[in-house]
Formats: C-alpha cells, structure tokens, sequence
C-alpha cells in the first residue's frame, strides 16, 4: 500500500517529504556520532595514558593480552599481539582515532566504519570472548553498531557527500 506519496521519486523531489522521510534520511546520523565520538575517545584515552602503552604493569596492554591469552577464541592473535604490546596498544590506539575521526567528518565513511568494525571484531575474539553471558561484553555490539555505516556510508553532512556532489556537478 501507497499512502498516497509517489514512490517513483525521492522525498527531495517531491518538495520535502513528511516527517519520516526525513527520520529516514537522518537515522544514521547518531550512530556515526556516537561511535565516532566513542572511537575518538578510546583512542586518545589509550594514547594519553602513560600506564597503557607498556610491556608489563598495571593497566598496560601487555598485561591485559597475558590475561585474557587463554581465554581467547584466537590465542595466535593474543601471541601475535605480545610480541611487542607497545606496538599492538598503538596500532590500536591510533586504528580507533583514524576510525573516529573518519566516521564523525564522514571521509571514506565506508572504508573507516570497516576498520571500526573489524577493530571490534579483533577485541571481541580476544579481550571479551570469555565475558559470560556474550551480551555483558560491549565489543560484540559495537560491531554490529558499524555495519549500517558499512554499507551506507554516510549520506549527509559528510565530506563523502560533498565530494560526490562536486563530481555530479562537475567542479571536481
């Protein structure tokens, strides 16, 4: 059923649309600010904290990889990590803030949502797989949060957008 609107053009053609096409159009928009801000964050939060970035002690990576290594779904990816925690903390680290940044200005919105939710992915299978039951752990979640961002982009107020409308107008 119709409900009396035209399906054979865009709301922006018809003059506006009602109040549900435009929820439509900006649904995507709190979940980009949301993980963006979150993923912004988390990465500056791991990059500014002295203890984090350190082989052993505590609160540093090396620690937390040795204590979730026999729990893990992936316990190569925990040894591949330990080689060298400071390295795994800043490749995190600085994969979060590329991710947040990316997401919030909407640059390759598609392509930094994917880094999002595979950063997720990676935490999920290693630092909260044993979290019983799954739910209690976040990175779960946040995984599935990235996929309409995966496949959406991001359609409005977004550098992507501006980009692809300079390159219909031509001024590109």
């Amino acid at each position: 059923m119709n409900h009396g609107r035209r399906t054979d053009v865009s709301p922006s053609q018809q003059g506006g649309g009602d109040w549900r096409d435009s929820a439509a159009r900006y649904a995507l928009l709190p979940l980009r600010i949301f993980l963006g801000v979150t993923f912004v964050y988390a990465g500056l939060d791991k990059l500014t904290d002295s203890a984090f970035m350190k082989d052993g002690g505590a609160g540093s990576v090396g620690d937390m990889m040795r204590a979730v290594r026999d729990s893990s779904a992936l316990p190569a990816l925990v040894d591949l990590a330990l080689k060298n925690p400071p390295g795994f903390g800043y490749a995190i680290a600085l994969g979060e803030l590329a991710v947040g940044v990316g997401v919030l200005l909407g640059l390759l919105t598609r392509l930094a949502a994917l880094g999002g939710a595979l950063i997720s992915l990676s935490l999920w299978l290693t630092v909260s797989w044993a979290s019983d039951p799954y739910y209690y752990g976040n990175d779960l979640p946040y995984m599935f949060c990235w996929v309409p961002l995966v496949l959406a982009g991001a359609p409005l107020w977004s550098l992507d957008a501006m980009i692809g409308n300079r390159r219909r107008r031509g001024a590109y």
